[in-house]
């Protein structure tokens, strides 16, 4: 009777592990997807108020292709551990937005340089992997670019640049006291 009740608790205690486990995975996975959303990213007062507003003038969020790009499509990868790397790293502006660090246009713009400098730096690490997701040498059509972007993609292309090091302040302002 003894054997038998060990070998219960051990399935039983297995069975509680597996579906613990399983049920947190859930719950991770769920989480980040909510917060993999634009409503997420602007239900933040200080987004709303600053780098929502940049990024609607852009062409990343209304152009002539009725393509649409969101948040997370620049500022998440797309892979795991990666992305889940990127959630954990984000839950700070989370906690600074409720700490009150950037909750307001000013504190926000005090601390706009520290944070832009973190982005760049990781898509710098990752040789602009976000934008290459959806933009690439190979499918640009130089005749159709202005003359100035006509001249230096060849050579950024030859020289192996990627998009950061030439595009900062493409979708969200330049923090004032950026002196790149």
């Amino acid at each position: 009777m003894l054997s038998w009740l060990k070998k219960s608790g051990v399935k039983l205690a297995l069975a509680i592990g597996v579906f613990g486990t399983l049920g947190v995975v859930i719950v991770a996975g769920v989480a980040i997807e909510k917060t993999n959303s634009m409503e997420f990213c602007v239900s933040c007062h200080s987004m709303e108020q600053t780098v929502y507003q940049e990024y609607k003038k852009s062409l990343h969020y209304k152009n002539e292709y009725g393509v649409r790009v969101g948040c997370p499509d620049c500022h998440v990868p797309r892979d795991y551990p990666d992305k889940l790397i990127a959630k954990v790293v984000a839950a700070k502006d989370v906690l600074h937005e409720i700490l009150g660090t950037i909750d307001t246009k000013e504190k926000f713009e005090k601390h706009r340089l520290q944070m832009a400098e973190r982005v760049w730096e990781r898509m710098e690490s990752t040789q602009s992997k976000e934008c290459r997701n959806c933009h690439s040498f190979d499918a640009m059509s130089l005749e159709d670019m202005g003359r100035r972007a006509r001249r230096k993609h060849p050579t950024a292309m030859k020289e192996g640049k990627h998009c950061i090091q030439c595009h900062k302040g493409v979708v969200h302002e330049l923090p004032h006291d950026y002196e790149g």
